[in-house]
């Protein structure tokens, strides 16, 4: 016969725990000692050894019954007892709950897919869940169930909802939600002090109104889920900087500073730094929080100062290279001696908000040239590599050769660092009559006009020629409005400061040198570095769109400069760049000539 327990388990898949009958004692006497050995066992020797039988088996039903638990506490990958919107995936594998979550989304597909109602500021609108991402990770979700609770007794007992992995796009929602907001969004007004003349000039802070887009994203996500409208939260970021501190800071520092002229004292001189420079130099800047700060610009001072620092200053001089006998020669440059900038930028701004005692002293620190004769010999500048010439008339006696002698001498010796972009107005400055320049030709409003400066552009041409054929990265040029037959056609560059420019990139791992010549009918410019082309040439396409000039008669007088005319037309040109044999770069040039007219000084004939 077998006994079960007192209470048995329904029909389900728990243990069941099983023991042997046994007859219990009636009279409760302790047992008799062992009978003689060969005779039979008696009386109460039997209920001892019962009740050991007994407790024998209680335990190994005990333990069966929490091996048989156990089993089913832990069978699947998912805790028993773990749901998800709904869907219970306890007990089951990874691939199980998987498929039970997805067909849990699948039945809420109408619910997560309708559009979500979101409110930002006063205006509301329907944002489209696909458009911004909106869904929920099944892998993420599934792995945040597994990992729910490990502890043997929950497993065993508890039960738990996890929440699903939620994604959104975070750019796309932002995106989105801008939209919505509108104008209501502002930035924040950021503290600024400036100057006009000596004048200090305020802006004062405010807070800009925007939203948090990580916070926004939560509010998202949770009314999606719950299918209920979503209410953004919009933040309000006020500036580091205070009004109240803005106010303080002029009241102590930008009024005072410009009060008076502060004295630079150095052991070589002194000299005035005047309120004007120093109103030029006192920057105050605020940094994305909006905190305002004060700092002196010591390049911005220096300009200001202008030449008046030549009087305690002595500038570096860079190596400097020449051609001689075909070779390239490098000559040593010196050190200077110029003021530390990051001790006069300190000590300026702590005398400036004083109304007496506004001294600074500067020290002058030794300063070793930009470009030493060890690096100059460096940079691989060993050969010329390309050279262009171009012709023109009058002699040196006219100012047009004159001008062009004159830029060509400035420009000659200039070294070009790999990588760096040379700027032929940024090389010279203004051409004027200070800086050597006569009146000469020029074209203004389509006609030649006398101007300071003409020939320069001969010039121009004749270095974009050379930087062309030297296979280097043209920048910016801009060809003439019409064509002259001293240049070649297309490929060539006026000049006119400040508005017109001729820029070159050397985009070569060795430094470069411009050699400038001229007799007194020639200007050629070569370039030295190392070659690394076999050939650069250039095929011209045929000229099309053919005009001819007009006949046009002015008013006789000094201004007035006469010409034959020149057809107008546009025509290519590709620059056929050629290394270890084979055509590596093939650029196209396209240029529309005007038709120039033929001027005539004097009325028309009646």
């Amino acid at each position: 016969m077998t006994l079960y327990g007192e209470k048995s388990p329904p029909a389900d898949d728990r243990p069941t725990v099983q023991v042997t009958a046994v007859t219990w004692p009636d009279d409760g006497s302790e047992p008799a000692t062992a009978a003689p050995s060969g005779e039979p066992e008696s009386g109460p020797s039997r209920p001892r050894r019962v009740r050991m039988l007994l407790a024998a088996g209680i335990t190994g039903g005990v333990l069966a019954a929490v091996a048989g638990a156990g089993a089913w506490a832990y069978a699947g990958d998912v805790p028993r007892g773990t749901s998800v919107l709904g869907a219970e995936l306890g007990g089951r594998s990874r691939t199980d709950a998987h498929r039970e979550l997805r067909a849990e989304l699948d039945r809420r597909a109408a619910a997560l897919t309708a559009p979500v109602r979101v409110t930002v500021g006063e205006r509301t609108a329907e944002i489209n869940p696909a458009d911004v991402g909106l869904g929920v990770d099944v892998a993420a979700t599934v792995a945040a169930a597994t990992a729910a609770e490990a502890h043997p007794v929950s497993r065993l007992v508890g039960s738990r909802t996890v929440d699903p992995v939620v994604t959104v796009d975070v750019a796309q929602l932002d995106a989105a939600l801008r939209k919505v907001l509108g104008n209501q969004v502002r930035g924040m007004t950021m503290p600024a002090i400036t100057y006009q003349g000596t004048t200090p000039k305020v802006v004062q802070p405010k807070p800009g109104l925007a939203f948090d887009p990580q916070r926004s994203a939560e509010a998202v996500r949770a009314g999606w889920l719950a299918g209920t409208p979503v209410t953004v939260p919009l933040v309000e970021s006020q500036p580091a900087t205070t009004a109240e501190e803005v106010d303080r800071l002029v009241a102590e520092l930008a009024k005072p500073a410009v009060a008076a002229p502060v004295t630079l004292r150095t052991d070589r001189g002194s000299l005035t730094v005047p309120p004007a420079a120093i109103a030029k130099s006192l920057r105050f800047t605020a940094d994305k929080a909006g905190q305002l700060t004060p700092t002196v610009d010591v390049k911005r001072l220096r300009s200001a100062l202008g030449d008046d620092l030549d009087s305690i200053e002595v500038p570096p001089k860079d190596a400097t290279m020449t051609i001689s006998g075909g070779r390239p020669k490098v000559t040593e440059g010196r050190p200077g001696q110029q003021l530390d900038s990051a001790a006069l930028g300190r000590d300026l701004l702590a005398v400036l908000p004083k109304s007496d005692g506004r001294e600074v002293s500067g020290e002058l620190k030794p300063t070793p040239p930009a470009l030493t004769a060890e690096k100059l010999a460096g940079l691989g500048i060993k050969e010329r590599v390309s050279t262009f010439t171009t012709r023109f008339t009058g002699g040196m006696a006219s100012s047009r050769s004159q001008n062009i002698a004159t830029i060509a001498k400035e420009v000659d010796g200039t070294v070009v660092l790999p990588g760096k972009t040379f700027s032929l107005n940024g090389h010279t400055g203004e051409r004027g009559y200070a800086q050597g320049y006569r009146d000469a030709p020029v074209i203004l409003d389509g006609k030649l006009v006398p101007g300071v400066g003409g020939g320069t552009s001969q010039f121009t041409t004749t270095l974009f020629n050379a930087t062309y054929y030297a296979g280097l990265e043209d920048v910016e040029h801009k060809p003439h409005s019409y064509w002259f037959d001293r240049y070649p056609a297309v490929i060539e560059s006026t000049i006119f400061w400040p508005n017109l420019d001729f820029k070159f990139r050397n985009n070569t791992k060795y430094g470069l040198l411009i050699d400038t010549s001229y007799t007194s009918s020639t200007i050629t410019v070569s370039i030295w570095s190392t070659k690394i082309y076999d050939s650069v040439k250039t095929e011209y396409g045929p000229r099309r769109n053919i005009t001819t000039p007009k006949l046009i008669h002015l008013e006789p007088g000094p201004t007035c400069i006469p010409s034959n005319g020149i057809n107008g037309f546009t025509q290519d040109a590709f620059r056929v760049i050629k290394k270890d044999g084979a055509v590596v770069k093939r650029e196209k040039f396209t240029w529309r000539y005007d038709a120039e007219p033929r001027y005539v000084c004097g009325p028309k004939p009646s």
